[in-house]
């Protein structure tokens, strides 16, 4: 039912909505139980282990059936909420007709993708007919069924949301799309002898960056790449699109990005930032450009507690921004401030980043760990000296000096707020339990904080966070199973082997190599967000680096941070459009007054790119060397 038949017809629109609401709501209850059940799972190991000395041999099982519910499911239930990495700076620049014909058409290649995976899943699924797993002897078509239900549920949501756009351009694009798809599939024997040699993967790369500039969501966009390469191919069948989706969650270490994710709802929900920041700004809000000195510290500390850069500038900006407020200073630099603070987080542990670079390499997650902190203290620093020079050029007053009683006041309310982080590194870093465990720890450490020690946690606020949590992983780890796909093509395709023969043939050096790298990391980290940069390029570059003589582990941590910086730099910068919209700020202005900011991030990255020191000192400090 088109949407002006909706508004003649408003029973009809009344019976949908209320429709989809029950269907949201059961998704809800799917993920969000999947993830709780897991996480009292993983709980109940480690206290079997610990006080029984033994083990529940079936978690890794149950564990790979959540990761397959939550990417799937979770990811069609991210995409219904418009939460899925997409880059839209281009499309809302254009005029309305076009704006509108953008959604339209990728509503139609969500519905494409979902209708060509969902069918070859169930061709999966009649391959593995049979057979079950070793331990509790479940079907593997129990456990490949997410994958069919989450495509099931985009198709559902895709025809929704078309059937809201204006009629004549939905069809107008569906006709487009849709027909350009069934003429390409029946033709192909007569068009696929010409895809030889290059020609398969520049056409998936091309389409790639493409269909990502109109606003098509990052996940999915990687999976049409995918298709697109498999299509003409007469070797690998376009089964290996699903068998690569499900493969990319086989990886157990995997649940830690759920289990971090919902341990920063917890802090964002339940009252730990808040004290975090008071002590922060007790200890340096008296230094010139107090509160903007505050902000930096603030998201510091706050890093190593929730692991994403969005929680992080979520759980600071609203205190900060009442503090600034207060206080007479502007929200536009206070904006600028928190954005380029958050992009130096991506390397303090437990960073999302590295977690998911620790599962796509064969870096040691204890080494990213301890790597991450000095480099993102030193970019700290390079913030707080330039708001320090543009508080004394603007003549402003230093203020008060702490008395030692309002810092103990302060610093004893943040002491079990930053226990939870002292937890997670040295859990990881003496390896006494797996990332996975630690991350579970942490979250039952803040649920019991925020909800028995500071009763700010209450049963409908612990749903509403649990949905929360459920549907941002599900968007995370849908990206990094449809990467883990296209990865798949890239290898398939010879592309590392091919930059490999460019860099061997290349005699500029690593100091060269370290340059230009980082900076299109930089441009990378716009264009594609965080994660999905990190997916499609460490596994490519971490070889070059090597190669020309750069240490993996140090050019690990300049990658998080050069595409840490891209995410937040405006104009194409997702993260920059958090920090405005949190901060409440106008864009343009915002803009303006991040530029300073930005510089220095780029002068602070290639201090620490040129000095491995700053790096590599806390591990060989660790490792004795």
């Amino acid at each position: 039912m088109s949407a002006r038949q909706l508004a003649q017809n408003p029973e009809a629109a009344v019976t949908r909505d209320a429709c989809f609401t029950a269907l949201d709501t059961a998704v809800d209850i799917v993920i969000g139980s999947a993830l709780l059940g897991e996480l009292v799972t993983v709980l109940a190991n480690i206290t079997a282990r610990r006080f029984f000395h033994t083990s529940i041999l079936w978690t890794d099982e149950v564990g790979g059936f959540v990761l397959m519910i939550l990417a799937f499911i979770g990811g069609a239930i991210a995409y219904r909420r418009d939460q899925h990495s997409a880059v839209h700076t281009i499309v809302d620049a254009l005029p309305p007709r076009w704006r509108v014909a953008c959604h339209a058409s990728t509503d139609w290649l969500a519905l494409i993708v979902a209708c060509s995976t969902g069918y070859l899943s169930i061709s999966l699924l009649q391959l593995h007919m049979g057979q079950t797993t070793p331990i509790l002897g479940i079907p593997s078509t129990v456990l490949g069924a997410p994958l069919l239900v989450g495509m099931a549920l985009i198709v559902i949501y895709a025809l929704e949301r078309l059937s809201r756009a204006p009629l004549r351009t939905a069809l107008t694009t569906g006709l487009v799309l849709v027909g350009a798809t069934v003429l390409a599939v029946a033709t192909r024997g007569l068009w696929a002898g010409a895809f030889v040699g290059a020609v398969p993967i520049t056409v998936a790369l091309a389409a790639f960056f493409a269909t990502v500039l109109i606003g098509f969501p990052v996940g999915f966009a990687l999976i049409l790449s995918t298709l697109l390469y498999l299509l003409p191919s007469p070797a690998t069948p376009l089964v290996a699109v699903p068998q690569n989706l499900s493969d990319g969650m086989s990886n157990f270490v995997l649940l830690a990005l759920p289990f971090f994710i919902l341990a920063g709802a917890v802090m964002e929900h339940g009252g730990i930032s808040s004290r975090l920041v008071r002590f922060a700004h007790s200890v340096v809000g008296h230094i010139r450009g107090g509160l903007l000195q505050v902000t930096v510290v603030s998201i510091y500390l706050v890093s190593g507690l929730s692991g994403s850069k969005a929680a992080d500038v979520a759980a600071v900006g609203p205190v900060m921004r009442n503090m600034l407020e207060s206080e007479g200073v502007g929200l536009e630099e206070g904006a600028a401030v928190l954005a380029a603070s958050a992009a130096m987080g991506e390397t303090i542990p437990p960073s999302l980043g590295l977690l998911v670079l620790g599962s796509v390499t064969t870096l040691s997650m204890g080494a990213l760990f301890t790597a991450g902190i000095v480099p993102a203290a030193v970019v700290a620093l390079c913030l707080m000296a330039l708001i320090y020079a543009r508080a004394v050029r603007a003549n402003l007053r230093r203020g008060a000096p702490p008395t030692l009683s309002a810092i103990g006041r302060t610093g004893f309310g943040a002491v079990l707020p930053l226990l939870m982080p002292i937890m997670l590194y040295v859990g990881i870093r003496t390896g006494v339990a797996t990332p996975t465990e630690i991350s579970a720890l942490a979250v039952a450490y803040g649920i019991v904080l925020a909800g028995l020690g500071y009763r700010a946690l209450g049963a409908r606020a612990f749903c509403g966070m649990m949905a929360k949590a459920s549907t941002v992983s599900g968007m995370i780890l849908f990206i990094l199973a449809a990467a883990a796909s296209f990865s798949w093509v890239l290898s398939a395709a010879q592309v590392p082997q091919a930059l490999i023969a460019v860099i061997q043939h290349w005699h500029g050096g690593a100091a060269y190599f370290l340059v230009f790298s980082l900076l299109a990391l930089v441009i990378f980290g716009s264009l594609l967000e965080g994660l999905p940069a990190i997916l499609i390029l460490a596994p490519l570059l971490l070889p070059l680096a090597v190669r020309v003589g750069v240490n993996e582990l140090h050019y690990a941590i300049c990658l998080l941070i050069a595409i840490g910086i891209g995410a937040f730099l405006p104009p194409l910068g997702v993260g920059f459009y958090v920090a405005c919209s949190v901060a409440g700020t106008a864009i343009g202005p915002t803009a303006r007054s991040m530029l300073p900011y930005a510089a220095v991030l780029l002068a602070a990255l290639l201090i620490v790119a040129f000095v491995p020191w700053f790096t590599l000192a806390l591990p060989n400090a660790f490792t004795g060397k």
